[in-house]
Order: structure tokens, then sequence, then C-alpha cells
């Protein structure tokens, strides 16, 4: 098995990241925008989530890809969850489930590896007896 450098991993979830934002936005704003909620509404919904996070993705910061993967479970959620009840939509958000994975994925992985190669992590209590 090989493994993806620190280097490559940080795309990989960078693209994951960014492709779920502008998936999101292209799915509210134009495939398939809502009719009884207000589009302002909606995105504050599903938009804004993935903003808090989006200075230190762009940074390349690994406890920043850390910490939004809890963001991102709100997409598994969402996602999963329109598979079952939406036929309309099942499509869109099968789409939305494999990217959300996706980003899921490298971001731990990368968060991991980078932090690994800088030292990060809890220390382990040493034994004191």
């Amino acid at each position: 098995m090989f493994k993806l450098s620190s280097s490559a991993l940080l795309r990989a979830a960078k693209s994951a990241y960014l492709g779920l934002l502008a998936w999101v936005l292209l799915w509210h704003l134009w495939l398939s925008p809502p009719v009884d909620i207000h589009i302002a509404l909606m995105l504050v919904f599903w938009v804004v989530p993935l903003l808090f996070p989006l200075r230190g993705i762009l940074a390349g910061k690994p406890y920043t890809y850390a910490w939004s993967c809890f963001v991102l479970l709100l997409y598994v959620l969402h996602s999963t969850t329109l598979l079952m009840v939406s036929e309309q939509e099942r499509w869109l958000a099968a789409v939305e489930l494999v990217l959300v994975l996706l980003a899921f994925f490298f971001a731990l992985q990368y968060a991991k590896c980078r932090g690994k190669e800088l030292g990060l992590g809890l220390k382990k209590l040493k034994d004191k007896s």
C-alpha cells in the first residue's frame, strides 16, 4: 500500500472541501432551488457552516482540517437523509455524499500526517510509579 505525502493529502482535502462548497452553492442556487424557503435562509443553513473553517482550510492548517470534520458531519446527515426520503433530489444527495466523504477522509488523513510532521498531538502520561 502506498502512502500519500502531506502536500498531496492537502491538495486532495482542499479540493474535496472546495468542491463540496461549490456543489452546495450550485445545488441550492441553480440545480434545485428551494420553493418553500427563501433562498437566503437556505444559503445561511447550508453555506455558512462551510465558511467557518474556510480560512484555515485555505491556509492548510492541520488543526482546522481536523475540527472541520465536525462541520462535515452535518452534510453527511443531510445527504444520507435525502437519499432515503427524496426521489427528486437523490442524485444531488449522492454527489454531496461522495464529496463530503472524500473531504472527511482526506481532511483527517492530512491532519494526522501533517500533525506528525510538526510534532503535534496529545502527549501520553508517563508512569509516575
